[in-house]
């Protein structure tokens, strides 16, 4: 029977019996896996994310990834910058930096700032930017979303958001702004985890996220971002599994947008809770090369929370996109705002250090994969709408003094 939402699926699906399927798992089921290179979906990547994968078949593992990624791929590596606009939260959460319960100073972009942390996140050569926010209707509602992309989109080729769930038409009209792709993290699919996580605030509706990717696709959204926030959740290989399945269902329902998955660990916060589990970088190259193995298409995220040596070794394995030089707060690039970070970056590199560490690897940095003239069907005729040229005369980029 057809879902009419992955709600439908996950709902059907029952935990202890995925966990069971992955730590019962037998040599035969890897190597079938391997064999096939995924081919047979979920029941293949449990086997991938089973103990015994990752304790005897590790190695084989990460020659398929490579070997599949550098087969799609080639040696290619987008870079992108994450611009935070706010750390205002009405959300209790007991990982996160920017909790409503954090005594801390809260920051929220004007746009004139907007437009300062853009012009030194240009100088460093992105055209991509994830903007992230708390969430918090009230003070970055989606006409503050709105209004920044807008200022923005003349600017820089891709533009996507991390920010509150929001619904079909308000996509649809932050679309229409110029919004490109939208990054919306389950953190956990195990319900009575996220329970324990989420306290207080809209964040605690766990079906109400859940469904946001299919509000997305239905929106007609060119990019959806996927992952867990490992470290909340002790059975964090069946929380992989329910990704995957996420995943393929979109990939199945919403086949003209493409995907990335990241792997976020928690990092050390304000306020925070040791982790539940902690994830060594075993497990970590296991997850990335199972999802790899699974979806041959996915691009594969690697943030700035991991250490430099760490993202130099899984570059080969997989990661096919690095956020680099990253700020976690709000008006962290100027250096003028002392606002919270969300939590804290590993990787202190430059976007150009990152480079060249990726040319000396024998890698193409990039910092697009789209261009605006893709969205605008005046270009394919060869005309340029002032828009699309950047020469509307709508405020200018502001470089930092």
């Amino acid at each position: 029977m057809k879902e009419a939402s992955y709600l439908d699926l996950f709902h059907q699906t029952d935990w202890n019996e995925i966990s069971s399927l992955i730590h019962e798992t037998k040599p035969c089921d890897v190597e079938r896996a391997l064999d096939s290179r995924g081919a047979g979906g979920l029941k293949d990547f449990a086997a991938l994310m089973s103990p015994l994968a990752g304790k005897d078949y590790l190695e084989t593992m990460a020659r398929l990834s490579h070997r599949l990624t550098t087969q799609r791929f080639g040696r290619v590596v987008r870079l992108f910058a994450p611009m935070y606009l706010s750390n205002e939260c009405n959300n209790v959460c007991d990982y996160c930096g920017f909790s409503l319960g954090n005594a801390i100073p809260r920051k929220t972009l004007s746009i004139g700032e907007t437009l300062r942390e853009a012009g030194i996140l240009k100088k460093y050569g992105f055209d991509h930017l994830l903007l992230v926010t708390g969430e918090s209707g009230r003070n970055v509602g989606v006409e503050y979303l709105a209004e920044n992309l807008s200022v923005l989109r003349p600017h820089f080729s891709n533009l996507s958001l991390e920010v509150q769930p929001l619904h079909q038409k308000e996509y649809e009209a932050l679309i229409a702004k110029g919004l490109h792709g939208v990054l919306v993290y389950q953190e956990t699919y195990e319900q009575e985890s996220y329970a324990r996580h989420h306290l207080k605030g809209r964040k605690r509706n766990f079906d109400w996220r859940l469904n946001t990717p299919d509000r997305l696709g239905q929106a007609g959204i060119k990019k959806i971002g996927l992952g867990c926030l490992f470290g909340l959740t002790q059975d964090w290989r069946t929380d992989a599994y329910f990704a995957a399945q996420h995943l393929g269902y979109l990939e199945r329902t919403y086949w003209k947008t493409t995907y990335s998955m990241s792997f976020p660990r928690l990092r050390p916060c304000v306020g925070e809770k040791p982790p539940v589990v902690s994830l060594d970088d075993r497990d970590m190259v296991q997850l990335l090369c199972a999802f790899r193995i699974f979806s041959h298409e996915l691009e594969l995220s690697l943030s700035t929370r991991e250490s430099p040596d760490f993202r130099e070794n899984l570059l080969p394995l997989g990661v096919t996109a690095m956020s680099a030089g990253s700020k976690t707060n709000p008006g962290g690039y100027a250096n003028r705002e002392q606002a919270l970070e969300q939590f804290e970056v590993s990787d202190q590199r430059s976007p150009d250090e990152i480079c060249r560490m990726l040319e000396e690897k024998g890698y193409d940095p990039i910092f697009k994969d789209w261009d605006l003239c893709y969205d605008n069907p005046e270009c394919l005729k060869g005309t340029f709408p002032q828009e699309v040229a950047g020469k509307s005369g709508k405020r200018d980029l502001v470089e930092a003094s």
